[in-house]
């Protein structure tokens, strides 16, 4: 059984772990506020940029001069999976939720005999699929040191994903990133960007159904502004993930430091009782040997 000296060392070792996990909550919950803002900021953008190419992409007539990140390579043999994930942990099942989704498509893709490649954005993604994959991993980028993330992160990171592309290193490449949607509930997401897949606009449908059909001339052609525009959204789209993940990371994080705060307090509680129980049994038995002896004397 542990003395009253060790179980003093316990309760303010868990006393002192219940203050840093409070101090890491109120953190998180401060940088969340600006993380999420520029996350649902960049959201409408980055969807209206989307529903535009994907517009200017559907009167190309003629797939084989369009531009290459519109059109393919025709292959679906190599796959290239860009896995953004933290720098850091303490933020629960934030990370290896990213990871297991981009484990199970190149899993899947692996046992259809293709060939996978896997570029890292972020420390901790990097740290567990180097366990199984080292040999798939093609490049990994470390933004530890960045304190504030802006676009030309993403830039130099479609700039990489583009040159490898032009390089013929892959056929298709397919994003990995976890979408902000609550402080409890961040949702990992696999966007295929290379070639892009764009969605539905829902006035296309509504404008089908009624009958009016709008025409549109583009000055320059279509493919000129394809080619200009496929690439800065391909930046616009990375950067979105990172905004996403980084408001996701802060919001799992402050859940994480929530729920440890809250075990802590329990533990304290019984470490407490426990304390208080063994000692009054010491107590007791000293006073029950004190008076033993003084009625035996």
């Amino acid at each position: 059984m542990a003395s009253l000296k060790d179980m003093r060392v316990r309760l303010a070792s868990t006393k002192a772990t219940q203050k840093i996990t409070k101090a890491m909550q109120m953190v998180a919950a401060s940088k969340l506020r600006r993380a999420q803002a520029a996350a649902e900021a960049a959201r409408p953008f980055a969807e209206r940029m989307d529903r535009v190419l994907g517009n200017i992409a559907s009167t190309v007539t003629d797939i084989e001069s369009a531009p290459r990140l519109l059109g393919g390579t025709g292959r679906n043999q190599v796959h290239l999976l860009v896995v953004c994930t933290g720098e850091r942990g303490l933020c629960g099942p934030f990370n290896s939720a990213i990871v297991r989704l981009a484990r199970e498509k190149a899993n899947a893709l692996l046992s259809e005999g293709k060939e996978v490649k896997i570029f890292c954005v972020g420390r901790k993604g990097y740290e567990q699929l180097r366990r199984n994959y080292e040999k798939h991993i093609v490049e990994h980028l470390d933004l530890r040191s960045v304190r504030t993330l802006q676009f030309e992160h993403a830039q130099a990171i479609a700039e990489k994903i583009i040159a490898l592309y032009e390089q013929g290193g892959f056929d298709i490449a397919t994003l990995f990133y976890s979408k902000f949607k609550s402080v409890i509930a961040q949702i990992p997401t696999a966007q295929q960007i290379i070639p892009p897949v764009f969605p539905e606009a829902a006035g296309e449908a509504k404008n089908t159904n009624s009958g009016a059909d709008a025409s549109y001339e583009y000055e320059p052609d279509e493919l000129d502004i394809l080619g200009e525009l496929l690439p800065r959204n391909l930046a616009v789209q990375v950067f979105r993930a990172l905004l996403e993940n980084n408001a996701s990371f802060y919001g799992a994080q402050m859940t994480a430091m929530d729920n440890a705060t809250r075990n802590a307090g329990d533990m304290i509680r019984k470490q407490t009782i426990t304390y208080n129980r063994t000692r009054q049994a010491m107590i007791t038995k000293e006073l029950i040997e004190i008076i033993s002896g003084a009625e035996a004397l």
